[in-house]
């Protein structure tokens, strides 16, 4: 079926008759498709099912795009992102067209269910704006960086999941909760493997996100445990292009505090409560999506 999400996706961008914008689609990157799974398994491989799927991955494509802008980041998934090979004016326009053409397929949808979307897609743009305003000085606040990685990256699956609910004419507020979950967790676990994994596994530098002045989970619980003269080192680092020794330094504290593990073992937190929101019901799949998930490495 995801390949039917492929089709509709192009379609939608052909429908546009713009080669070069067919051409350039091309090009981006395609991700694990995460949001159109999860729709799928909740609604079902239906047409609107199917058709609101290539909508959320299109507008989901159209932030990477923008964030990749914002990050100067050159790859993507380990392939050259649309800005490096094109550079950012083009990247931002077809973000924007890709956008636009996500919002004009939405309104043909269920109005309940394009509210859903387009209101997370507001979010989603709140949480980049904070994620820049947070990348200026090292954030220790928890509660702010679950506010941000809520906006950024859990609410457009939170209505994804609560869309594909209504859709299916399921209990949509449970669903909803355990899209949050699971967008929480997501973004929790892309959090550690940028410290846990090799740059040839994902595709970019290790420790990136410090360098780009991204305090994530790990590094706030590591913050927390360490000690004065060791937070002043690392406050020192943040970002700084570091180097052997200074990224050996961070995770070996990482090691010493645990933050890794009190990361990994919140995001299983959060996994199972989501699976804990959709107890008794219709058994599509959810739980392998939280598995596959939490046990990626990449």
């Amino acid at each position: 079926m995801l390949a039917k999400v492929e089709t509709l996706m192009l379609e939608m961008v052909a429908s546009l008759k713009d080669a070069r914008s067919v051409e350039l689609f091309h090009k981006v990157p395609k991700g694990k498709r995460l949001r159109a799974k999860l729709i799928l398994k909740i609604a079902g491989p239906s047409p609107e099912a199917l058709k609101l799927a290539a909508i959320v991955e299109l507008i989901h494509a159209a932030s990477l795009l923008h964030d990749d802008v914002i990050d100067d980041a050159f790859t993507r998934r380990g392939e050259a992102s649309i800005n490096a090979q094109f550079g950012n004016k083009t990247a931002i326009m077809l973000g924007d067209i890709l956008y636009s053409k996500g919002f004009s397929e939405l309104t043909a949808m269920p109005q309940d269910v394009a509210f859903s979307i387009s209101n997370a897609v507001a979010l989603l743009s709140l949480g980049e704006l904070l994620d820049v305003e947070l990348s200026h000085t090292f954030n220790d606040n928890l509660e702010v960086y679950f506010d941000m990685i809520y906006k950024k990256t859990a609410s457009l699956i939170e209505a994804s999941a609560h869309a594909a609910a209504i859709l299916a004419k399921k209990q949509s507020h449970k669903y909803a909760l355990y899209g949050k979950n699971l967008g929480l967790a997501f973004q929790i676990i892309d959090d550690i493997l940028d410290i846990t994994q090799s740059s040839e596994v994902l595709g970019k530098p290790s420790l990136n996100d410090f360098k780009e002045g991204k305090t994530t989970l790990p590094y706030l619980y590591m913050y927390a445990k360490l000690s004065s003269s060791d937070q002043n080192r690392l406050l020192g680092l943040f970002q700084k292009e570091l180097s052997v020794e200074e990224s050996t330094w961070i995770k070996e504290k990482m090691s010493e505090t645990n933050a890794i593990g009190d990361a990994m073992m919140y995001a299983k937190q959060l996994g199972f409560e989501a699976l804990r929101v959709i107890e008794g019901e219709d058994d599509v799949g959810l739980a392998s999506i939280i598995t596959d998930m939490i046990e990626r490495n990449f």
